[in-house]
């Protein structure tokens, strides 16, 4: 059988990993094209390339994949099977075609829910007791494939958007050799989703991260676990971005203004921030220009932070 691979970021890893470990023949990569980043704009690579590349598999960076061009490459490489975990591109019509045993994605949420580019972050932020993994196959309304396995995996307190990501990739790339096992042998069934069970989250934008200080303790600790890594959750002291990377919303109510920030008594690992309902407890931050540290090492060098009214 050969297989094209399509993925992109750190997630997409493991999955191309398991394929060559277990003796698939992966004819060709597609990742997204090099993008400036950091300070000084240069290109870097996405994740997957160094990865292909290091495994001596070619690898394909196109712009889109509508253009003729890319299709005629594509149809060129023959894939049995065109195998997608988090490629950054929709795939058109054209390309769904291609391939005799479709497109099998590896999407990381309990379709039909959560649909859409940031699935492990909508699982965060609503609250959910279980994240999972999908393996669908493709269809041009994005998400909307039937499914041919499913995985839950429950969300600790402790799980941010990053370390929930790194949970769901390893047991993705596992359930996608069970799955496809059983699809390219004719064994699986597809299951169509239940359309009245879908929901939809698009993707974060950065400015997202802001905290407002109205907002409910406990939606506001759920969106810095959802917003970690990117785009992370942020407020302003003294005219500098201050990130919120670690907390904990506090049980019951509270009379604290909201943005007021208090001492906790009984508490040496930070301040407390009052909300719309209930106190958030800071447990770590990072000051713009200064490196990551605990709320409480914060407070040492930034004594006149208690008591002062963050903006909402």
């Amino acid at each position: 059988m050969r297989i094209v691979f399509m993925g992109s970021p750190e997630s997409a890893v493991p999955t191309l990993e398991h394929l060559v470990i277990n003796g698939y023949n992966v004819v060709a990569v597609y990742t997204q094209p090099d993008r400036p980043a950091g300070r000084g704009r240069t290109p870097a690579s996405p994740t997957i390339k160094n990865i292909a590349m290091k495994m001596g598999l070619p690898v394909f960076q196109p712009e889109s994949l509508r253009s003729a061009e890319a299709v005629a490459w594509l149809t060129e490489l023959k894939p049995d099977v065109i195998v997608v975990c988090a490629f950054g591109q929709i795939l058109p019509q054209s390309v769904l075609d291609i391939p005799p045993y479709q497109c099998v994605n590896v999407h990381f949420s309990l379709l039909p829910r959560h649909r859409g580019a940031s699935p492990v972050a909508a699982a965060i932020l609503a609250g959910d007791e279980f994240a999972g993994v999908s393996i669908q196959l493709v269809r041009k309304k994005l998400d909307t494939g039937p499914v041919l396995a499913r995985a839950a995996v429950p969300i600790s307190p402790r799980d941010n958007t990053g370390s929930l990501t790194e949970k769901l990739a390893l047991v993705g790339a596992r359930l996608l050799q069970e799955a496809l096992a059983g699809w390219l042998r004719s064994e699986i069934t597809p299951r169509p989703q239940n359309e009245k069970e879908a929901t939809y989250f698009s993707q974060i934008n950065k400015d997202e991260g802001e905290i407002d200080w109205n907002l409910p303790a406990l939606e506001i600790w759920r969106r810095i676990r959802a917003f970690y890594p990117w785009p992370g959750c942020y407020t302003t002291w003294r005219g500098k971005q201050l990130k919120i990377i670690k907390a904990m919303a506090l049980p019951g109510e509270s009379d604290t203004e909201a943005g007021r920030v208090i001492s906790l008594p009984g508490r040496a690992v930070g301040p407390g921030i009052g909300t719309g309902k209930g106190v958030l407890s800071v447990l770590r931050v990072q000051l713009e220009g200064k490196k990551a540290m605990s709320a409480e090492e914060f407070l040492r060098g930034q004594r006149d932070f208690i008591g002062v009214v963050l903006p909402a």
